[in-house]
Protein backbone atom coordinates (compact mmCIF):
# COMPACT_ATOMS: atom_id res chain seq x y z
CA UNK A 1 0.00 0.00 0.00
CA UNK A 2 1.36 3.50 -1.20
CA UNK A 3 1.81 6.56 1.60
CA UNK A 4 -1.04 8.27 -0.66
CA UNK A 5 -3.47 5.24 -0.65
CA UNK A 6 -2.63 5.26 3.67
CA UNK A 7 -3.26 8.88 3.68
CA UNK A 8 -6.42 8.45 2.11
CA UNK A 9 -7.63 5.42 4.15
CA UNK A 10 -7.29 7.63 7.19
CA UNK A 11 -9.03 10.71 6.03
CA UNK A 12 -11.57 8.53 4.74
CA UNK A 13 -11.57 5.79 8.24
CA UNK A 14 -11.52 9.43 10.46
CA UNK A 15 -14.60 10.69 8.87
CA UNK A 16 -16.77 7.99 9.16
CA UNK A 17 -15.67 6.65 12.88
CA UNK A 18 -16.40 9.92 14.13
CA UNK A 19 -19.45 10.88 12.79
CA UNK A 20 -22.79 10.39 14.83
CA UNK A 21 -24.04 6.50 13.69
CA UNK A 22 -25.72 4.20 15.49
CA UNK A 23 -22.64 2.98 17.18
CA UNK A 24 -21.37 6.26 18.38
CA UNK A 25 -24.80 7.04 19.40
CA UNK A 26 -25.75 4.42 21.20
CA UNK A 27 -22.29 4.79 22.83
CA UNK A 28 -22.74 8.10 24.28
CA UNK A 29 -26.73 7.10 25.40
CA UNK A 30 -24.93 3.61 27.03
CA UNK A 31 -22.37 6.13 29.03
CA UNK A 32 -24.48 8.56 29.35
CA UNK A 33 -27.25 6.32 31.13
CA UNK A 34 -25.19 3.87 32.52
CA UNK A 35 -21.90 4.82 33.21
CA UNK A 36 -18.80 4.56 31.00
CA UNK A 37 -18.26 0.88 32.58
CA UNK A 38 -21.55 -0.46 30.94
CA UNK A 39 -20.84 1.12 27.92
CA UNK A 40 -17.78 -0.43 27.73
CA UNK A 41 -18.99 -3.83 27.02
CA UNK A 42 -20.78 -1.83 23.51
CA UNK A 43 -17.50 -0.39 22.96
CA UNK A 44 -15.51 -3.47 22.58
CA UNK A 45 -18.57 -5.20 20.62
CA UNK A 46 -18.15 -2.72 17.96
CA UNK A 47 -15.00 -3.10 16.52
CA UNK A 48 -15.04 -6.82 16.77
CA UNK A 49 -17.83 -6.93 15.15
CA UNK A 50 -17.20 -4.40 12.27
CA UNK A 51 -13.85 -6.22 12.35
CA UNK A 52 -16.07 -10.02 11.62
CA UNK A 53 -18.22 -7.66 8.91
CA UNK A 54 -14.87 -6.24 6.99
CA UNK A 55 -13.15 -9.73 6.66
CA UNK A 56 -16.47 -11.07 5.63
CA UNK A 57 -16.67 -8.46 2.55
CA UNK A 58 -12.94 -9.04 1.88
CA UNK A 59 -13.50 -12.65 1.49
CA UNK A 60 -16.29 -11.93 -0.82
CA UNK A 61 -19.76 -11.86 0.95
CA UNK A 62 -19.75 -8.39 -0.03
CA UNK A 63 -20.36 -9.02 -3.76
CA UNK A 64 -22.86 -11.15 -3.11
CA UNK A 65 -24.77 -8.99 -1.18
CA UNK A 66 -24.49 -6.30 -3.75
CA UNK A 67 -26.01 -8.66 -6.18
CA UNK A 68 -28.90 -9.72 -4.89
CA UNK A 69 -31.00 -7.05 -3.83
CA UNK A 70 -33.48 -9.10 -2.09
CA UNK A 71 -30.33 -9.81 0.53
CA UNK A 72 -29.58 -6.10 0.49
CA UNK A 73 -33.51 -4.94 1.13
CA UNK A 74 -33.86 -7.67 3.97
CA UNK A 75 -30.33 -5.95 5.80
CA UNK A 76 -31.47 -2.82 5.26
CA UNK A 77 -34.98 -3.52 6.67
CA UNK A 78 -33.48 -5.33 9.49
CA UNK A 79 -30.98 -2.23 10.49
CA UNK A 80 -33.87 0.02 9.99
CA UNK A 81 -36.42 -2.06 12.37
CA UNK A 82 -33.52 -2.16 15.23
CA UNK A 83 -32.53 1.19 15.03
CA UNK A 84 -35.97 2.48 15.25
CA UNK A 85 -36.47 0.30 17.86
CA UNK A 86 -33.16 1.49 19.48
CA UNK A 87 -34.45 5.23 19.04
CA UNK A 88 -37.98 4.01 20.83
CA UNK A 89 -36.08 2.44 24.29
CA UNK A 90 -33.90 5.45 24.47
CA UNK A 91 -36.68 7.98 23.63
CA UNK A 92 -38.52 5.84 26.80
CA UNK A 93 -35.85 6.58 29.02
CA UNK A 94 -36.54 9.46 31.36
CA UNK A 95 -34.38 9.08 34.45
CA UNK A 96 -31.02 7.49 35.22
CA UNK A 97 -33.21 4.58 37.41
CA UNK A 98 -34.77 3.20 34.59
CA UNK A 99 -32.09 3.11 32.48
CA UNK A 100 -30.51 0.68 34.87
CA UNK A 101 -33.10 -1.27 34.29
CA UNK A 102 -34.39 -0.77 30.58
CA UNK A 103 -30.94 0.66 28.07
CA UNK A 104 -28.87 -2.17 27.82
CA UNK A 105 -26.79 -3.64 24.66
CA UNK A 106 -24.94 -6.98 25.47
CA UNK A 107 -21.51 -7.83 23.30
CA UNK A 108 -23.22 -10.08 21.00
CA UNK A 109 -26.27 -7.83 20.43
CA UNK A 110 -23.31 -5.24 19.79
CA UNK A 111 -21.56 -7.64 17.06
CA UNK A 112 -24.65 -8.45 15.64
CA UNK A 113 -25.78 -4.93 15.38
CA UNK A 114 -22.69 -4.26 13.02
CA UNK A 115 -24.52 -6.81 10.47
CA UNK A 116 -27.80 -4.75 10.35
CA UNK A 117 -25.69 -1.22 10.74
CA UNK A 118 -25.86 0.24 6.99
CA UNK A 119 -23.47 2.73 7.80
CA UNK A 120 -21.18 0.00 8.92
CA UNK A 121 -22.08 -2.12 5.77
CA UNK A 122 -21.15 0.56 3.49
CA UNK A 123 -17.68 1.51 5.40
CA UNK A 124 -16.73 -2.16 5.05
CA UNK A 125 -17.90 -2.48 1.66
CA UNK A 126 -15.83 0.71 0.58
CA UNK A 127 -12.69 -0.32 2.13
CA UNK A 128 -12.81 -3.61 1.05
CA UNK A 129 -13.01 -2.20 -2.74
CA UNK A 130 -10.64 0.63 -2.01
CA UNK A 131 -8.37 -0.54 0.07
CA UNK A 132 -7.99 -4.47 0.06
CA UNK A 133 -9.12 -6.29 -2.92
CA UNK A 134 -7.48 -4.01 -5.50
CA UNK A 135 -4.70 -6.32 -5.33
CA UNK A 136 -3.71 -9.64 -4.73
CA UNK A 137 -2.93 -10.98 -2.72
CA UNK A 138 -5.01 -9.54 0.05
CA UNK A 139 -3.87 -11.01 2.84
CA UNK A 140 -0.98 -8.17 3.62
CA UNK A 141 -3.17 -5.30 3.10
CA UNK A 142 -5.67 -6.83 4.99
CA UNK A 143 -3.38 -7.71 7.82
CA UNK A 144 -2.63 -3.24 7.69
CA UNK A 145 -6.49 -2.60 7.53
CA UNK A 146 -8.49 -4.48 9.68
CA UNK A 147 -6.17 -3.83 13.03
CA UNK A 148 -6.55 -0.09 11.76
CA UNK A 149 -10.00 -0.02 11.09
CA UNK A 150 -10.84 -1.96 14.79
CA UNK A 151 -9.04 1.00 16.50
CA UNK A 152 -10.59 3.93 14.73
CA UNK A 153 -14.11 2.41 15.88
CA UNK A 154 -12.66 1.48 19.44
CA UNK A 155 -11.39 4.91 19.43
CA UNK A 156 -14.58 6.33 18.15
CA UNK A 157 -17.18 4.58 20.32
CA UNK A 158 -14.99 5.04 23.52
CA UNK A 159 -14.85 9.33 22.89
CA UNK A 160 -18.86 9.29 22.46
CA UNK A 161 -18.85 7.39 25.73
CA UNK A 162 -16.50 9.41 27.52
CA UNK A 163 -18.76 12.16 26.69
CA UNK A 164 -22.00 10.47 27.58
CA UNK A 165 -20.23 10.00 30.88
CA UNK A 166 -19.20 12.99 31.54
CA UNK A 167 -22.61 14.09 30.92
CA UNK A 168 -23.96 12.01 33.21
CA UNK A 169 -24.38 13.74 36.97
CA UNK A 170 -25.53 17.07 34.98
CA UNK A 171 -27.95 14.44 33.12
CA UNK A 172 -29.27 13.63 36.65
CA UNK A 173 -31.03 16.82 37.02
CA UNK A 174 -34.68 17.74 36.55
CA UNK A 175 -35.80 16.77 32.95
CA UNK A 176 -31.75 16.66 31.29
CA UNK A 177 -31.58 12.93 31.00
CA UNK A 178 -34.94 12.76 29.34
CA UNK A 179 -34.04 15.36 26.48
CA UNK A 180 -30.72 14.09 26.29
CA UNK A 181 -32.18 10.72 25.19
CA UNK A 182 -35.15 12.08 23.05
CA UNK A 183 -32.09 13.64 21.16
CA UNK A 184 -29.87 10.89 20.64
CA UNK A 185 -33.35 9.25 19.76
CA UNK A 186 -33.65 11.99 17.28
CA UNK A 187 -30.20 11.44 16.17
CA UNK A 188 -31.08 7.24 15.11
CA UNK A 189 -34.36 8.23 13.60
CA UNK A 190 -32.59 10.97 11.17
CA UNK A 191 -29.60 8.13 10.68
CA UNK A 192 -32.26 5.55 10.09
CA UNK A 193 -34.61 8.05 7.38
CA UNK A 194 -30.96 8.81 5.94
CA UNK A 195 -29.84 5.27 5.19
CA UNK A 196 -33.70 4.43 4.49
CA UNK A 197 -32.98 6.50 1.02
CA UNK A 198 -29.76 4.97 0.11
Amino acid sequence: MTSSEFAALLVFSTAMAFTPGPNTTLSAALAANGGLKRAMTFILAVPFGWGLLLLACAGGLGAVIQAAPVLRGGIKALGLAYMLWLAWKLATTARLAEADGGLRVGFWQGVMLQFVNIKAWMNALIISAGWITVADPIAPRLAIVLPLMMAYGLASNFTYALIGSALRSWLAVGQRLAWFNRALAAVLVATAAWMAVL
